[in-house]
């Protein structure tokens, strides 16, 4: 719990948003929202993807004017009307996705846009003394003079935390904080928030991660369906009760030890030593960004049928990298890649898709799907020319519009059918559109990278489902995720990558979080 700041004792919450109604065309986003945030509290803002809680605290942050309500700060009726009329209010956001010029230094990231630190030319001096103050007080450990490129992820979150905190930031939204941190930086992450609580900020903590919920808030709203669907102490509940309150029904995430094998009704071994035969063979394999930079240093691992293999790593360390270079899309500089015993380095994808490859890639938006096209075109996209569905040049509509209604059935994708446009579903919907392009070929190998990224419990436990049966039917899974939680559930084994390098290889018996943590962050266990 925080401790008790002079604020507490007011007899107003320092945040209080009242009937906040938002509407986008036929889309209620946000229906009549209250939410109260006491100074000195940890507040947790919880929901399923398209809840409404980007847009609640997009009208908090000045970035959407709200069509009814209002919104309180200290008991006094204020409007939020922009951006700087926010930050004049007190109120600083830390997205999930920084906002940080990277050639700068933390004091000049800091000063942008300031007027009160020069109108030309910044005071950086001045600056860097204050910031120096601050980061003292609440234990950011930053120096003012250092490029923002040359800080780790975390310490680039501790520059957007002081942004907030030099322009006066008495409420603090924090926007899935952890997504990008190893275990020992959450946990400095949280030290830093619980002092900030302790002088009187109010902090909304963003997250789809209930055991930190649990961990550091003192109370939750939930939102559903662009309504508060409950409110509570986090004392007073419990992790499958949130999840609960987020969907509406009981949800619990899958895990290894849950799942039987179809072929023996027991379970599927587990562990590298009962493999049945390799799927994936990665051998001292090299890659290069397009600048030249070493991006996968010497990497090797093996994938085996029947079992999934979890790559753990703070983003950014190489994962993305090589799984490019095992699915075609990145060129090896050294080093081999076979699938099923052949030798794939230099094949193309249309022959490694051939031989049982699927891809789930990182970016549904970006490289998974084509968002203008219907359901129907966005699951043939990896089958076009093939039969059953193209005879003699010309698609067969039959084929592949029976093909999107099985994904539809079998992935539950909630829609109006086939031919509605992929960019108009839900997030969710479309990843179960990615999934059922990828599993419904029966594939050897999944590479699954990021696969529950952004998903509420309800998608990410279906997802899991799906990974877990091709496990069970004998293929292998190369399960890429910088959620540990994922990872932990799913793996039969875990290798860790730190820039680009594989850094050592957990068995799922060996595993503890502190090791995860250690090798994450470029030490030995």
């Amino acid at each position: 719990m925080s401790a008790t700041s002079s604020m507490d004792n007011s007899p107003f919450p320092l945040l209080d948003m009242r009937g906040i109604r938002v509407v986008f065309g036929l889309l209620v986003a946000n229906d009549a929202v209250d939410l109260a945030v006491r100074a000195g509290e940890i507040h947790a803002l919880l929901g399923e993807n398209g809840a409404g809680k980007s847009t609640l605290m997009r009208v908090l942050a000045g970035l959407i004017v709200p069509d009814a309500g209002e919104i309180r700060i200290g008991g006094r009726i204020e409007p939020v009307g922009s951006a700087h009329e926010a930050m004049r209010l007190g109120i600083g956001m830390v997205h999930q996705h920084f906002m940080l010029v990277p050639t700068l230094t933390v004091a000049e990231n800091v000063c942008l846009g300031l007027a009160s630190t020069g109108r030309f030319f910044p005071d950086l001096k001045t600056a860097a003394a204050k910031i120096r103050d601050l980061a003292s007080t609440y234990g950011l450990d930053v120096d003012p003079n250092a490029r923002v490129a040359d800080l780790s992820i975390a310490g680039q979150q501790r520059v957007e935390i002081l942004k907030a905190l030099y322009r006066g930031a008495r409420i603090l939204i924090l926007d899935e904080p952890t997504a990008v941190l190893t275990p020992q930086e959450t946990e400095g992450l949280f030290r830093i928030l619980r002092a900030l609580a302790s002088e009187g900020t109010a902090i909304i903590f963003i997250s789809h991660k209930l055991n930190e919920v649990m961990a550091l808030t003192e109370r939750v709203t939930v939102l559903r369906q662009g309504r508060v669907a409950a409110s509570a102490v986090t004392a007073e509940t419990d992790a499958r009760r949130l999840a609960r309150m987020m969907v509406g029904a009981e949800i619990e995430l899958p895990k290894l030890e849950d799942v039987s094998a179809a072929d023996d009704g027991g379970h599927l071994p587990v562990g590298r030593e009962k493999r049945r035969g390799d799927i994936l063979r990665v051998s001292d394999l090299t890659c290069r960004d397009s600048r030249g930079s070493l991006r996968v240093d010497h990497a090797s691992l093996v994938v085996g049928a029947g079992e999934i293999v979890g790559v753990a790593g703070v983003d950014g360390n190489g994962q993305q990298e090589l799984a490019e270079a095992v699915v075609g899309l990145r060129r090896a500089e050294a080093g081999t890649i076979s699938l099923l015993g052949q030798d794939v380095t230099a094949a193309p994808v249309a022959r490694r898709i051939a031989l049982g490859l699927a891809h789930i890639p990182e970016d549904r938006h970006r490289t998974a799907l084509v968002e203008p096209m219907s359901i129907e075109d966005n699951v043939i996209l990896e089958q076009v020319g093939r039969s059953p569905f193209s005879r003699g040049g010309w698609l067969d509509r039959g084929a592949t519009r029976a093909l999107a209604s099985q994904i539809i059935a079998d992935f539950d994708v909630r829609s109006t059918g086939p031919a509605q446009k992929v960019g108009t579903l839900s997030g969710g919907n479309q990843q179960k559109v990615v999934l059922g392009r990828a599993l419904s070929r029966d594939p050897r190998l999944v590479v699954a990278v990021q696969p529950a990224r952004g998903l509420d419990v309800g998608a990410t436990a279906f997802v899991h489902r799906a990974l877990l049966a091709r496990r069970a039917a004998g293929a292998g899974v190369l399960l890429i995720s910088t959620e540990l939680d994922e990872i932990l559930a799913l793996s039969d084994r875990i290798v860790v990558m730190f820039k680009g390098a594989i850094m050592g290889e957990l068995s799922r018996a060996a595993v503890t979080v502190e090791k995860l943590g250690l090798l994450m962050a470029g030490q030995a266990a």
